[in-house]
């Protein structure tokens, strides 16, 4: 049985995104890749949060909700320990405001302890940094639908302070949050509008191969359906496509991917399973083939996990637009 028998399957919906850094042209080209995205029929336009060599995803949303007129914004994700949430719901409601109503809002709970250490940020226990998230989440939920907020948490504590300017959307924009372990789905599962659904990592932040399966995200998605209950229906459930190889031989390729990961490349993915052509064809987060081929591979993987919600890396946006107009409307 798949997971997403009994629940409607969504609508399609395909985030672009980008970071400003050296290799997409620098932050003064940023404005110019969100509207090609604009153009080229992307729904959303997804910006990260580092300290390293990006553009600031704050001050970057305000310019692209004056340089853009459909496309919808977002973060993919914010690290909680970056901001205060009261700080935050201020920047978000005014973004909202300006875009006209097309913010989405993503948060984490901040993953890359060498970007806590060097910003001199203190990077707490994987279980202070949820706890932390989900008092964020809840600060977040109030102010952003203009209320008076009332809280006094472990970490945060607002006394009467009413979120302000009220956003366009109500009752509040969507609140996105990600994650790949048990902790992070079952805390989205309670609050989270979107869920991007990742592929767990290892404790120096690389990705784990055994988690790319489509058996594992399955898995992963049945556990925020355990965890979400009645919620569930609501939820609209995203990941993102990490590499994508346009081919007529979509054995033979996946065969050399395979063989490059044992190599050690790409290295920001650690080989802890040994992995089938079959597994690497069927993988959410892996697109071989051709346009018709990947195409039918994501309709079969709404199918089975019912996520609905495509995002492909900033240097794939054009390589993927082929496929996004095969599949806009679906």
């Amino acid at each position: 049985m798949s997971v997403s028998e009994g629940r409607a399957l969504r609508k399609f919906r395909f985030a672009a995104g980008g970071e400003g850094n050296a290799e997409e042209g620098g932050a003064r080209r940023f404005v110019k890749l969100a509207q090609k995205a604009e153009e080229l029929g992307y729904d959303s336009f997804m910006i990260p949060d580092h300290l390293g060599n990006q553009v600031g995803p704050i001050a970057a949303l305000g310019a692209l909700a004056v340089a853009t007129d459909k496309i919808r914004l977002g973060t993919a994700v914010l690290a909680n320990g970056f901001r205060h949430p009261a700080v935050l719901a201020k920047d978000a409601a005014t973004i909202d405001v300006l875009s006209g109503g097309r913010l989405e809002l993503g948060i984490g709970a901040g993953w890359m302890k060498e970007e806590f250490d060097k910003g001199g940020i203190a990077y707490e226990s994987p279980g202070v940094r949820i706890r932390k998230l989900e008092e964020s989440l809840q600060i977040l939920d109030t102010l952003l639908r203009g209320r008076e907020c009332n809280f006094d948490g472990e970490f945060y504590s607002i006394k009467g302070l009413t979120g302000s300017p009220r956003p366009r959307q109500g009752p509040r924009p969507p609140l996105a949050v990600g994650g790949g372990g048990p902790k992070m789905l079952a805390l989205a599962a309670k609050y989270a509008d979107i869920i991007s659904v990742a592929t767990p990592t290892s404790k120096d932040g690389k990705l784990l191969l055994s988690g790319i399966t489509l058996d594992k995200t399955i898995e992963r998605v049945e556990r925020i359906r355990e965890a979400a209950g009645e919620r569930f229906d609501d939820i609209e459930l995203n990941w993102t496509i990490t590499m994508i190889l346009i081919t007529d031989d979509r054995e033979q390729t996946a065969e050399m991917a395979l063989g490059a990961l044992d190599q050690g490349f790409p290295p920001n993915i650690e080989v802890d399973a040994k992995l089938s052509v079959e597994d690497i064809l069927s993988s959410p987060y892996i697109a071989i083939g051709s346009f018709d081929e990947i195409a039918d591979q994501i309709r079969m993987v709404r199918e089975k996990t019912s996520m609905s919600y495509v995002g492909v890396f900033p240097t794939q946006m054009e390589a993927f637009a082929p496929v996004l107009e095969q599949l806009k409307g679906e």
